[in-house]
């Protein structure tokens, strides 16, 4: 279930989007909102916070909230899926699972994931679009308790991160990013339709479940292109 800030959040989110707060404008204040909203001035100011993460709204001491984008940017504080960033660009998000492989997990993938040597570990390549064109390729590693989650959803699911959340309750609440520039080999070339060779970013990532646990590691090349060379997923 949504909780009440990241509704306002989204509400607010959107107001902004359309206009209806436009860039360089104030926010109502902080008792005008929560007001409207119903809510205390804590479930507002983690609203504030998330906006404030994604670029969207700037805060001075003693001052309303100023409107500073109507595009959000993706914060490395705050774990946001593939299709919830898309759509907040008003783009439209897609995917589609190219392989599925049940393995043992090597030593590197063990000690990212928190397992044994040895220990089941899916391995899922996965390619998204933004508005049907390919975007970025996933290889992903899911820890082998989330195995049968993952195998379960839809080879074309929008959001893996929504998803395994509305069917098993699995809710990942934390990510380590580390970006580099790699070079694209034959099948990213491929699947991005890109030259072997030509400069991708890559973003590596380490999912943690709101238990602690890491959930998968990520390797996400992405291709140089508008829009999606920030995306974090």
């Amino acid at each position: 279930m949504t909780r009440r800030h990241q509704q306002i959040a989204e509400e607010l989110r959107r107001a902004i989007a359309e206009g209806i707060h436009p860039v360089g404008s104030e926010l109502p204040s902080e008792s005008e909102l929560a007001l409207a909203h119903g809510v205390s001035r804590g479930t507002l100011r983690q609203a504030f916070g998330t906006l404030q993460s994604e670029g969207l709204i700037g805060s001075r001491q003693g001052a309303r909230r100023t409107v500073l984008s109507t595009t959000p940017s993706q914060s490395f504080t705050e774990l946001r899926s593939f299709a919830q960033w898309a759509r907040a660009g008003d783009r439209t998000p897609g995917g589609l699972v190219l392989r599925s492989r049940r393995a043992k997990a090597t030593e590197a993938e063990a000690a990212q994931l928190q397992l044994a040597p040895g220990d089941l570990v899916l391995h899922v390549l996965r390619v998204r679009t933004l508005d049907g064109e390919p975007a970025l390729l996933e290889r992903t590693v899911y820890a082998g308790w989330a195995a049968a989650a993952v195998e379960g959803l839809p080879d074309d699911c929008e959001s893996v991160t929504q998803s395994l959340y509305e069917e098993a309750g699995v809710v990942m609440s934390n990510g380590e990013h580390h970006l580099d520039a790699v070079a694209a080999g034959t099948t990213d070339a491929r699947e991005l339709g890109v030259r072997r060779g030509s400069p991708l970013l890559r973003v590596r990532r380490t999912t943690t479940t709101d238990q602690g646990p890491p959930d998968d590691c990520t390797d996400e090349p992405n291709r140089p292109r508008s829009g999606v060379v920030n995306l974090l997923k």
